[in-house]
């Protein structure tokens, strides 16, 4: 840690200083706190991102269920509100894939062949996510050997981008490619998030499956993402705009918003679940893993710059503090305004 002479301008950060903010906070985690926790380690920090990513990623696509109804179709099992039957379906299959994916995701020793990736669970988080709903509303112009875990075996109409997906019979030797690719991944450069970008959007030009590309393109660069030792991405549904129009600029060859969109969403899920949750008292980490209601990013960081919040600028410019410090400083910050005011004397008053 140490103090910087030029601080970072005020404002939206740059993209540049997005991903190396994501660069330092990921090397933080795995030299500091001992990496990404498994889901057995830490099941409370996995059940908030299983909870946000199945209810924002079957959002993206139309389901309508809120996210009180999705903590309690996947905490008790019970479809609560009027919605339709499809809706519970999409959100349970999601959510299944969702666990399998982080259950598989950390630790080398479960990989099934040490890779990153296989298309074996290409397929199977195909599988996992849309047999619910492929049950009681299969597409109509599904054909038999089209359902869940299958190729497509027809040819889709051109995206409302003007993409137009390739035709089926290319699929496999497309995916495999695609698989292979994973592996050349350019994982210690950076932005690896925008690396990761390009694939997520070449997996959704290529269209892999009848449905469910999207939910499942998500989920598999999730499993990537965790594979790597960053926690995953979950774009939100009010960034539904954002995301498709990143999407096409990446068939465009300009993967650079949707690589951005990837860090932040990586960032927010590090900063709001994980670091909270892994460190102790008194490890130093980003204000933004200590804020509250009470105490918003703005007040930590205006308290730590006038000096009273105990707090160290990173090399990145970012502030860190403690829960210790920062519990510190809500005591004293309330401390007189707890003292009872003194009563004027008969002497002081006569006085005034």
């Amino acid at each position: 840690m140490s103090n910087l002479t030029n601080l970072p301008a005020r404002g939206r950060p740059s993209r540049q200083a997005v991903h190396q903010k994501l660069a330092f906070a990921v090397e933080e985690l795995r030299t500091r706190l001992g990496g990404l926790p498994s889901p057995e380690e830490a099941e409370g920090i996995w059940t908030e991102i299983w909870h946000n990513e199945a209810h924002n990623s079957t959002a993206l696509e139309g389901n309508t269920l809120v996210r009180k109804e999705v903590e309690v179709l996947l905490n008790e099992g019970r479809a609560v509100g009027d919605k339709e039957l499809k809706d519970y379906l999409e959100v349970k299959g999601y959510a299944e894939a969702a666990k399998w994916v982080y259950g598989q995701a950390l630790g080398p020793e479960r990989w099934i062949s040490g890779k990153l990736l296989t298309l074996t669970e290409v397929r199977q988080v195909h599988r996992l996510a849309m047999t619910p709903v492929w049950e009681v509303a299969p597409p109509p112009d599904a054909f038999d050997g089209e359902s869940p875990g299958n190729w497509r075996q027809h040819d889709i109409r051109p995206f409302s981008q003007g993409m137009t997906p390739p035709e089926h019979p290319q699929i496999a030797a497309l995916m495999q490619d695609w698989v292979d690719g994973v592996e050349v991944l350019p994982r210690d450069s950076s932005p690896i998030a925008e690396a990761i970008a390009r694939h997520h959007a070449a997996f959704e030009r290529i269209h892999p499956f009848l449905d469910g590309n999207g939910r499942v393109g998500r989920l598999l660069t999730n499993l990537i993402l965790v594979r790597l030792g960053y926690p995953p991405a979950i774009i939100r549904k009010r960034e539904r705009e954002r995301y498709l129009d990143a999407l096409a600029r990446a068939d465009r060859e300009d993967p650079g918003p949707l690589g951005e969109l990837l860090a932040r969403a990586v960032i927010d899920n590090l900063t709001r679940f994980v670091l909270p949750a892994i460190a102790g008292p008194a490890k130093l980490v980003p204000l933004e893993a200590l804020a509250t209601q009470e105490l918003s990013v703005i007040a930590l960081r205006s308290a730590a710059r006038r000096g009273r919040l105990k707090a160290m600028q990173a090399s990145d410019g970012s502030w860190r503090s403690s829960k210790q410090w920062v519990d510190e400083y809500r005591k004293n910050r309330y401390a007189g305004l707890r003292e009872p005011r003194k009563k004027r004397t008969i002497l002081e008053e006569d006085a005034r």
